[in-house]
């Protein structure tokens, strides 16, 4: 393996990792284990369990519509398919990554509803994993769209 395949390699390698941690991380919040402690910050209220709740819903919408927004675009890949298009219409127009965002504030939501210790960790993880794929993601769309670079410029977050 020469130095450049096996730069492609070790890419490919990161970009799976980044996809196979995120959804490890997403399933971690919907399993519950006997042996981790789910130490609460401060006592759920009913309250704060409305408000994790309505966090959830609002970024399962926002989720839903990004999905469809993204159409036949849509893969779970940092690296855009073969023959996608730059989506910059509907909730594209506010956000770039509407559906990262939505799975941060998925993920906060489920904390503020427990506020244990264990799902903060878990949100603040994730967080840092979708920054990376992120990250990852606008170097191939910058790469890929010529007219990246102005969207990226229009629209902020």
């Amino acid at each position: 393996m020469n130095k450049f395949q096996l730069k492609i390699f070790l890419k490919a390698t990161y970009e799976m990792s980044l996809v196979f941690l995120q959804f490890f991380i997403i399933i971690l919040h919907f399993l519950k284990w006997d042996f981790i402690p789910e130490k609460q910050i401060i006592p759920v209220t009913p309250f704060s369990y409305f408000v994790g709740f309505l966090i959830i819903i609002i970024a399962f919408i926002i989720l839903l519509v990004a999905i469809k927004d993204l159409g036949r675009n849509l893969s779970p890949f940092p690296r855009p398919i073969n023959n996608s298009n730059l989506v910059t219409k509907g909730i594209y127009r506010f956000t770039r990554h509407p559906m990262y965002y939505s799975l941060i504030f998925i993920s906060f939501g489920v904390f503020i509803t427990k506020l244990s210790i264990y799902y903060l960790f878990l949100s603040i993880i994730l967080s840092l994993i979708i920054k990376f794929k992120i990250a990852l993601e606008e170097q191939y769309l910058k790469n890929k769209f010529k007219n990246y670079l102005f969207y990226k410029n229009e629209v902020k977050y």
